[in-house]
């Protein structure tokens, strides 16, 4: 099979796979769930795509795949521990409120069919790392790729724990983190995140997947521009007041020193 062929193959994977998540959220009444999902979502993409591409060179298929796996478990049980016994997100909540009786079956397409769309282009690395059976070792842009993986697990794992760690203590209720990898950047989880699917696109560019460049850019974009970084600062800066203070002295993406702080 040709790449156009196993790509439609895991686009419908993936929108079975959705499907079930989706029965899910009705039987819960959480919409939300879906974020939970979308990291191991990829982890099932990657795998089916493993199992479909049996000419691929094996070493660079399996360096991928342990890759993605660790990225997307890691991703799935943080969410999955953050949610546990909490109600639905606010953002789902806000569109059940609006879908009223007929949510149950808008959230289905709006949701999680969109959802799997946007996993699906997202994917297209994963499948173009693997198809092909040249060249038969891993090359300096496979070195690199890792290079940059490994950046962007930090960041974004880092982010992560410093964050759940911060919000575990009462006292910091109100509070913004700006220590660890928070001083650097704003978004160090979204950052990572952003760094890794770089790190997945340029394992494909060694096997010559260099036209699933839409991959990267488009998570890229969803993280600072749709479901991210965008959305996130626009409730932070209405529930704290210290925001705007960290906004000043710290980048928004792109980790840097941070500004001094004037004393007056």
């Amino acid at each position: 099979m040709d790449f156009i062929q196993i790509f439609l193959r895991l686009g419908l994977v993936i929108q079975v796979f959705m499907l079930l998540v989706w029965l899910c959220s009705l039987a819960l009444k959480d919409s939300s769930i879906v974020d939970i999902f979308w990291g191991p979502g990829f982890v099932l993409t990657n795998w089916v795509a493993f199992g479909l591409t049996p000419e691929g060179y094996f070493a660079r298929k399996s360096l991928l795949s342990v890759l993605v796996t660790i990225w997307g478990l890691r991703l799935g049980l943080h969410i999955l521990v953050r949610n546990l016994g909490k109600p639905e997100d606010f953002r789902y909540q806000a569109m059940r409120i609006e879908g009223g009786k007929t949510w149950w079956w808008i959230s289905y397409f709006k949701v999680f069919v969109l959802q799997g769309f946007l996993m699906w282009l997202i994917a297209a690395p994963l499948l173009a790392a693997q198809i092909h059976s040249e060249p038969q070792h891993l090359t300096w842009i496979d070195a690199g790729a890792v290079v940059i993986w490994v950046i962007g697990f930090f960041f974004e794992a880092a982010g992560d724990w410093q964050l759940m760690h911060f919000k575990a203590d009462p006292s910091n209720k109100g509070r913004v983190l700006n220590t660890g990898v928070w001083r650097y950047t704003r978004h160090p989880n979204y950052f990572g995140d952003a760094v890794q699917w770089w790190g997945f696109y340029f394992l494909a560019v060694s096997a010559g997947g260099w036209f699933t460049l839409f991959s990267p850019m488009l998570m890229t974009g969803l993280l600072l521009r749709v479901s991210g970084v965008t959305l996130l600062e626009k409730t932070l800066k209405a529930t704290k007041p210290e925001y705007q203070r960290y906004i000043n002295s710290t980048s928004p993406f792109l980790p840097w020193f941070p500004k001094e702080r004037r004393v007056r």
